[in-house]
């Protein structure tokens, strides 16, 4: 770390600290970090962007989608599920996934978005 990416004198605003520490202690982080480490995947990723783009996709839809074999769609769907990402419903011989939390429609798509502007502003 260089000079010119850190405050050359050590002060606070103690007001600001307190008011954030105060929030963190509410907030249960291991959970968070869990589905950015689960998202943290390419395939896992893409899996949940297409179930941002429809409602539900049985295993073949998102094996197609990705480019793999059943196992692998499979193998990926059933971690999303475990960490409470995916849901799934079973019907006769197909089973279908599903995003299981709003939030991580929007959170998704807008990460993306995010990073496309990235791009075009260091392009």
């Amino acid at each position: 770390m260089s000079s010119s990416d850190r405050c050359e004198i050590f002060c606070f605003d103690e007001k600001k600290v307190k008011r954030v520490q105060s929030q963190l202690d509410e907030i249960d982080f291991e959970s968070t970090v869990t589905i950015f480490k689960a998202l943290g995947d390419p395939t896992r990723i893409k899996i949940a962007f297409a179930l941002t783009q429809e409602e539900e996709l049985c295993v073949c839809d998102v094996a197609n989608i990705i480019g793999s074999s059943l196992a692998t769609a499979s193998h990926h769907l059933r971690l999303l599920r475990n960490l409470g990402i995916a849901g799934y419903r079973k019907e006769g011989k197909l089973v279908f996934y599903s995003l299981k939390n709003k939030h991580l429609g929007s959170l998704i798509p807008t990460v993306l978005e995010h990073q496309q502007e990235e791009v075009v502003s260091n392009g």
